[in-house]
């Protein structure tokens, strides 16, 4: 699933031209991002800036705790945060609601140390007895996927086994699997398929499935709403479609 680089410069260059066509003068636009889409910005950001002499600023972090800084003010052009998220800052006026942009969807994942033991986590019952045996466990203590986790660990009647074994993170949950401080990650998928050192188990079975939508919006207070507006075009054309599906996820 991971990108051949030679096919995403490919990709890139398809953007390019796309981006030139628009004639879209230089600006400095500041993004506030969920880390679930790094792997897409990641990829498909130096493109942009080439193309246009634009400079990105991105403030990366957890959703729901950018979210909380927006609404106090702090300053961005672009945020790409999760649907309910961006619908909270329309309501509060941060947001120019006709900006309102699905850009990607992506459910939660499994994720190991590349190399390691892929357990069975195909059916509730096998996804159950696969933390149970697991020697530690990791999720996010703020992030979506993390609360979603500790909610499915209720569901399955096994929160108080979990406990001891399980590791909050306050950082990345990628990192600390590939560091080997824990087992088995649980998080959004396209945040363990970009991690050359991880290695996706697999997506939570259906029964236990959970998904996110990541939107995009231009805030009211957007410096330079053309460029900004550029941005959102750029990442839902089709060469982004394609990086984003090798990051994981769905489009829209």
């Amino acid at each position: 699933m991971r990108m051949n680089p030679l096919r995403a410069v490919a990709m890139i260059a398809g953007i390019v031209t796309l981006v030139h066509a628009g004639g879209v003068r230089a600006a400095e636009i500041q993004v506030t991002s969920s880390v679930g889409v790094q792997g897409v910005l990641d990829t498909l950001v130096p493109g942009f800036e080439q193309s246009t002499g634009n400079k990105l600023v991105i403030d990366f972090g957890l959703a729901n705790v950018l979210k909380a800084k927006l609404a106090d003010g702090a300053p961005f052009d672009v945020a790409i945060l999760t649907g309910p998220a961006i619908d909270a800052l329309i309501t509060a006026g941060k947001i120019v609601p006709a900006t309102r942009t699905d850009l990607a969807h992506s459910g939660v994942g499994v994720g190991i140390r590349k190399g390691a033991a892929k357990p069975d986590i195909g059916t509730e019952d096998a996804f159950k007895r696969t933390m149970l045996a697991a020697k530690s466990v990791c999720y996010s203590e703020k992030g979506v996927s993390g609360i979603y986790a500790a909610s499915v660990m209720e569901k399955l009647g096994i929160a108080q086994q979990m406990k001891p074994k399980t590791t909050l993170a306050t950082g990345s949950v990628a990192d600390l699997v590939a560091k080997g401080a824990c087992e088995l990650g649980i998080q959004q998928v396209s945040e363990i398929v970009p991690v050359a050192a991880l290695e996706l188990v697999g997506p939570l079975p259906s029964a236990l499935q959970s998904f996110t939508t990541f939107t995009m919006g231009i805030g009211t207070g957007a410096k330079d709403p053309a460029a900004a507006t550029a941005l959102v075009k750029f990442l839902t054309s089709p060469p982004a479609i394609t990086v984003i599906k090798a990051n994981g996820m769905d489009p829209g």
